[in-house]
């Protein structure tokens, strides 16, 4: 493979998802815009040597915990599996050291109940789930560039997600945390399940952080090489700072 002289393309959810992703040789777009597909095209158009599909995800095999990595090896779609490149995927076990190796199922819509996830378990064979890597998989696949995904589980497959943490995000990808403080208001008998979504997240951005060093500049994309020509290297910089964190609301 060709030394990679555009930058890799992370395709994340959360405002703080962005912010871990993002580095040397990676731009960043977060799922939370109007159309992401239509992103990823002119963000493709730019330049990008791959696609990263990186961030959080439900679990949904029963002995995955807040904390733990997946690395994709593949990608379930409701009418579709996209496979992962193998010498990104490879790599990517490789510097996170304990991951798991196993297909993450794609979906639109969150999946909230413990008996949604075992359906949706027996359904794919899938280990963990989220809402962005299906559409990150599909874009790959359009414009023929190495896709890969990895991602860390925040929700065990057990628990059930309070009405709290299905409220919209703010349009930056944020918490509205007005809207999550109504909501609270309304049903406090959720407090205690959204305490404990507390800590599984606060686990699971441990472990995204951590891992996130040890990936390196492209998010060991196999042809990143960080200095190619002084030209093509600020290109891709100036493309870099283009993407990041999606187009203004």
């Amino acid at each position: 493979m060709r030394p990679a002289v555009w930058p890799t393309i992370a395709v994340t959810c959360l405002a703080f998802e962005s912010r871990i992703a993002a580095g040397p040789g990676v731009a960043v777009l977060h799922g939370h815009i109007p159309n992401l597909r239509t992103a990823l095209d002119n963000a493709i158009a730019r330049g990008c040597s791959g696609i990263i599909s990186f961030g959080i995800a439900g679990g949904l095999a029963p002995d995955l915990a807040p904390g733990d990595w997946v690395v994709a090896s593949g990608v379930v779609a409701p009418n579709k599996r996209y496979p992962t490149d193998r010498d990104w995927a490879r790599r990517l076990l490789k510097e996170l050291g304990t991951a798991i190796h196993a297909d993450i199922a794609g979906v639109d819509d969150a999946v909230a109940e413990p008996v949604g996830k075992r359906w949706l378990r027996d359904a794919t064979a899938s280990v963990a789930v989220d809402m962005e890597s299906h559409i990150a998989a599909e874009a790959a696949e359009a414009h023929g560039l190495p896709f890969a995904a990895c991602r860390v589980i925040i929700d065990p497959a057990h628990r059930s997600l309070p009405p709290a943490t299905l409220v919209d995000l703010r349009p930056d990808g944020t918490p509205d945390i007005l809207a999550i403080l109504r909501s609270v208001i309304g049903q406090p008998s959720q407090l205690p399940e959204l305490l404990r979504v507390a800590a599984d997240a606060r686990a699971a951005q441990v472990a995204l952080r951590t891992g996130r060093r040890r990936l390196g500049p492209g998010l060991s994309f196999p042809g990143f090489h960080p200095t190619v020509t002084p030209r093509t290297v600020e290109a891709a910089r100036d493309h870099e700072r283009a993407v990041v964190f999606g187009p203004a609301e």
